[in-house]
């Protein structure tokens, strides 16, 4: 999950260490968070949401993915061939 705690955490000019002993968590708890490789239970985002007095929307960002198909016709060595290719994408909503 997508989320501004980097930024918000560099706005108030804290360390990772300082805002993970603030949560009661460890620092690498709060990394794996800025950096989407671990999302926050309920209870620490009310935590991290009532440490930078801002609502829950505002800290974390929904994503949705979207998978577009299309195919396409190629002529090659005297032949048709049909291809279909996928495009994923990541938007904010």
């Amino acid at each position: 999950m997508k989320n501004n705690i980097k930024k918000l955490r560099n706005e108030m000019k804290i360390s990772q260490k300082d805002l993970a002993q603030s949560l009661s968590v460890s620092r690498q708890t709060i990394n794996a968070i800025e950096t989407g490789k671990f999302d926050p239970s309920l209870t620490l985002s009310i935590k991290i949401s009532r440490f930078f007095k801002k609502g829950l929307e505002e800290i974390l960002r929904r994503t949705r993915n979207v998978n577009l198909f299309f195919t396409t016709d190629i002529a090659s060595s005297m032949k048709m061939d049909r291809f279909m290719y996928k495009l994923s994408i990541s938007e904010e909503i």
